[in-house]
């Protein structure tokens, strides 16, 4: 019996241990290479992001993008295109974002060059920008005779050749980059995309109070030849239906080149401390047919959950050490 008794104490310590490891401190770094890194990244910048272009076989396209030196010393940078793709990993079991992978949707690459200091149009130019100064750096795309329908993928980088290194003596170096998707306006365009393994999950973090997050997630497949926006919606309702949480209009989406499967997800972040929910996430793609799961909710502090088990394991306990006295006194009654 006290056997019995002392291996549901463990299990029971052993459950609240659990929990209080699960809603522990996320780990915090101090400032160290890493960040000195982040801030070296940021010294320099790319201005705009991306270009969506329409473009045509035997064709020039002409465009500039700025180069600003965010830092307080003088910098040196080398502009040059790379193919935009995702290959995907095996160990990981995702599509990982790559710049050295080069498919049919990635011949762009080799149809970019840059206006040096000279006036000529090359491959890979270099440029020296002042503190607090830009540069406008001029690139053309000369299209072939032919070329694939669907979509064209690249991106143009800004990599910065300072010498500056840290007092490790690791080299602070920057490659913002501006993405380009280019559509050909001729041949078929294919929009066709699988959704599965959609998810709605809870997870503790702990940002100066512990809470409880509600995490909504899916994969989407781009199986088509140009690329698409996948959304997700979700929507989290009290018992009596009124709506808590809904994804904002220019969350829960995700771009989406061929030949990829993404991850497309939202979360609430902003939940209270006790209540019981439906959440409803909704994934839509072009060329698919709109997914939708429902699940309930329940938050609950961590103080609650330890109450709960803690009341649990007594009740359990006290039913044990009865069944086991009516089984000691019916064992006397036989003899």
């Amino acid at each position: 019996m006290k056997k019995l008794i002392q291996k549901t104490l463990m299990l029971t310590f052993g459950l609240v241990f659990c929990a209080c490891i699960a809603a522990g401190n996320n780990p915090v770094f101090a400032e160290s290479e890493t960040d000195e890194l982040m801030k070296a990244a940021t010294s320099i910048s790319i201005s705009p992001v991306n270009k969506v272009l329409q473009i045509e076989a035997n064709s020039v396209y002409e465009d500039t993008f700025k180069v600003t030196n965010n830092g307080s010393s003088d910098m040196e940078f080398e502009v040059y295109a790379s193919p935009y793709s995702y290959t995907y990993s095996e160990d990981e079991n995702e599509y990982k974002l790559g710049f050295n992978s080069e498919n049919n949707y990635t011949q762009i690459t080799r149809w970019i060059t840059f206006r040096n200091s000279d006036g000529e149009f090359v491959e890979n130019p270099h440029f020296k920008v002042g503190p607090g100064e830009n540069v406008e750096v001029a690139y053309k795309i000369s299209t072939p005779n032919s070329i694939p329908a669907g979509g064209q993928y690249a991106v143009l980088f800004a990599h910065t050749l300072s010498n500056t290194t840290t007092s490790s003596g690791i080299k602070t170096e920057a490659s913002p980059g501006l993405v380009v998707y280019g559509r050909c306006s001729t041949g078929e365009t294919i929009s066709k995309s699988t959704i599965s393994d959609l998810k709605i999950s809870q997870s503790l973090t702990k940002a100066g109070e512990t809470k409880n997050l509600v995490n909504a997630s899916a994969k989407v497949k781009n199986e088509g030849n140009v690329d698409f926006m996948a959304s997700g919606r979700l929507v989290v309702e009290g018992l009596f239906g009124n709506v808590k949480y809904e994804t904002p209009a220019n969350g829960g989406r995700i771009s989406i080149i061929p030949d990829t499967e993404l991850t497309v997800s939202d979360v609430w972040e902003e939940t209270p401390v006790f209540g019981i929910f439906k959440a409803t996430w909704t994934v839509t793609a072009p060329g698919a047919e709109a997914q939708t799961i429902s699940q309930m909710i329940v938050i609950l502090p961590l103080w609650m959950i330890i109450i709960i088990i803690l009341v649990l394991t007594a009740i359990v306990t006290s039913i044990i050490i009865m069944v086991r006295k009516r089984k000691e006194r019916k064992s006397k009654f036989k003899f």
